[in-house]
């Protein structure tokens, strides 16, 4: 079995800051792509961040230069450090990885529960 469990939601103040992470544990072989998503009411789940395994990242128009995703490879860890928060940042955030458990055999997506982010302006 493997787990993505997140941590690091909250409430905070229009122009604050939150850290979020998720660990991966369980059965693991390797794990390609983390990434963060997030759904807000009423609208669909999108991507936010993600980022490969040799380090290179993508981010969403909306939240370059006020968020950064990293990972701790040793950890099995992704990070999404954000600044500047605003309202419409108000979402459930979703951590997925990409994961191999064996050797040899497919990667698979694999998501954690969600942790709520709220913006108050």
């Amino acid at each position: 079995q493997v787990q993505l469990v997140e941590s690091g939601g909250g409430l905070v103040q229009a122009g604050g800051s939150l850290r979020l992470s998720c660990a991966a544990s369980g059965s693991i072989f390797s794990i390609k792509t983390m990434g963060w998503y997030r759904q807000a009411p009423g609208k669909q789940r999108t991507l936010v961040a993600r980022i490969i395994s040799g380090g290179s990242t993508d981010y969403v128009d909306t939240v370059k230069g006020r968020f950064t995703i990293s990972r701790d490879n040793a950890k099995n860890t992704v990070y999404l450090q954000m600044n500047s928060l605003e309202a419409e940042d108000t979402a459930v955030y979703y951590c997925t990885a990409a994961i191999n458990r064996y050797n040899g055999q497919p990667y698979y997506d694999y998501w954690g529960q969600g942790t709520q982010v709220t913006v108050s302006s």
